[in-house]
């Protein structure tokens, strides 16, 4: 279980966004892809549907796909939206798994956490 949660801003600006998306997209992909000086960067894109091998996220009403091969990356996520004080809203994610992240917050590195026995 990836117990991946969107809090209620990021559903409500995620279905704001597939309101402009093309015609059949279902839901969100959320991907990491290698960039920046710490490693990685999440990518969010529209998703017509799932593909084999995404795992499905679906909470407060929004559905995000996650490929296996980045889920294990993201386990206990939490996808907020937020708009700063200067008034500059974006996606935010805390993720467990990071272990560091680059100055500007663009990128980050991520490690799997050990099971404890």
């Amino acid at each position: 279980m990836l117990n991946i949660k969107i809090t209620d801003e990021a559903a409500k600006q995620i279905e704001a966004l597939k309101a402009k998306a093309p015609e059949g997209s279902e839901g969100i992909r959320l991907t990491v892809k290698a960039t920046g000086c710490s490693g990685n960067s999440y990518k969010m894109e529209y998703a017509d549907k799932g593909v084999e091998g995404d795992d499905l996220v679906e909470d407060n009403g929004t559905k995000i796909y996650i490929p296996k091969l980045y889920s294990w990356m993201l386990i206990g996520s939490t996808i907020d939206y937020i708009t700063d004080e200067l008034g500059n809203a974006r996606f935010d994610f805390q993720n467990p798994n990071e272990v560091s992240r680059c100055g500007c917050g663009e990128s980050f590195q991520v490690q799997p956490k050990k099971e404890e026995a």
